[in-house]
């Protein structure tokens, strides 16, 4: 059984959450294959995917949107990005058309799951291989709420994303208009690793729980002055950051873990909108401080389904950047009940239903 995943570029989120599903699907179906085909860095595709057997294909299938960190965006940059890829797309496709068609195996199921790069259509057209959508959201609707010359784009976007089986939807999710069957999912997310006193004894760990948080913002970044850190001195903070590590109450996270493997260390997780990210923290039990993000139609949607479903501080960036970041206040409590966590272990079952109908 041969399972092709495109995986957006755009940050680290979209390669977290895939790695859930494929983690859940080969638990159910160890005969899986696996082809990741995605230009995300391959010591993340490493770390992320670890005890997975792939082969890695460095395509870039989508732009999303050209940040210069994790809570802005440039539309006029993101046109021109598009439209690069753009014309490289046809070579591309049919190169991995090629190459797919020779990896696969005679009379193998096969199906490609995307998270959420429209151009996976054209893809799966070429081959003629079914296609599952999996994410919260398409570039459709973000290149909508950015308007100008994007709106084109998003019509783009939107003619390929009509073209599968079906729509596997994670929770805080956007409209998505899309004409194809929609199946949705609770939180997905990856276990930790670890046992928590094996990570304190790798980090050299002595922080209490309710004292210490992880301080991540994905793969894009956000600069941050360590003294910010120092201002809160009674607390203990794992960074992503390198730099941020120059703080006396700051340890850096080892790089063979992932965010998710750190936090039952953690009361707390301070961080930009961003669904794996959130998805990992709830599922956990940990609670998430949040900058706003303006401009972006997913961040509207996850920060008022956080106010929903976990326990939650949202803080402007200003107040952010001045450290006001209010840890000793008790955080607000969900308006709402807690999501279900079974989201990886449902897609893969739809996952698995695509290859059997595929034989």
């Amino acid at each position: 059984m041969l399972v092709v995943a495109c995986i957006s570029s755009h940050g680290f989120g979209h390669g977290a959450r895939v790695a859930a599903l494929l983690q859940a699907l080969v638990l159910r179906e160890p005969a899986c294959r696996f082809v990741l085909s995605t230009a995300l860095p391959a010591a993340f595709l490493r770390r992320t995917f670890m005890g997975l057997n792939y082969e890695h294909r460095p395509c870039q299938w989508d732009v999303g949107v050209v940040q210069a960190d994790a809570l802005g965006s440039d539309p006029a940059a993101t046109v021109k990005a598009l439209e690069r890829l753009e014309q490289q797309l046809p070579g591309q496709i049919e190169a991995e058309a090629r190459w797919l068609e020779h990896w696969r195996q005679p009379h193998e199921p096969a199906v490609i799951v995307a998270d959420v790069p429209p151009a996976a259509a054209r893809l799966a057209g070429r081959l003629g291989w079914p296609l599952l959508w999996h994410g919260n959201f398409g570039w459709d609707s973000i290149y909508t709420n950015l308007g100008g010359p994007l709106q084109q784009w998003a019509e783009l976007s939107l003619a390929d994303y009509r073209c599968a089986q079906a729509l596997l939807r994670c929770p805080f999710a956007l409209p998505m208009p899309w004409g194809v069957p929609q199946h949705p999912l609770g939180l997905g997310a990856s276990e930790p690793r670890f046992q928590p006193g094996v990570i304190a004894e790798r980090l050299n760990w002595r922080s209490k729980k309710s004292r210490s948080a992880l301080l991540c913002f994905g793969g894009l970044g956000l600069p941050v002055d360590p003294a910010l850190l120092e201002s809160w001195p009674e607390w203990q903070f794992i960074v992503v950051n390198e730099a941020l590590a120059q703080a006396a109450n700051a340890t850096c996270l080892a790089q063979e873990f992932r965010p998710v493997d750190v936090m039952p260390l953690c009361s707390v997780v301070i961080t930009k909108p961003g669904y794996s990210t959130f998805a990992e923290a709830l599922s956990q039990n940990c609670g998430l401080i949040v900058v706003e993000r303006h401009g972006f139609a997913e961040a509207d949607v996850l920060q008022n389904g956080l106010q929903q479903h976990g326990f939650h501080r949202l803080l402007s960036r200003l107040a952010f950047e001045q450290g006001q970041w209010q840890l000793e206040q008790p955080l607000s409590a969900p308006l709402g009940q807690t999501l279900p966590t079974d989201g990886a272990v449902a897609a893969s079952q739809f996952v698995l239903a695509a290859l059997s109908e595929s034989r």
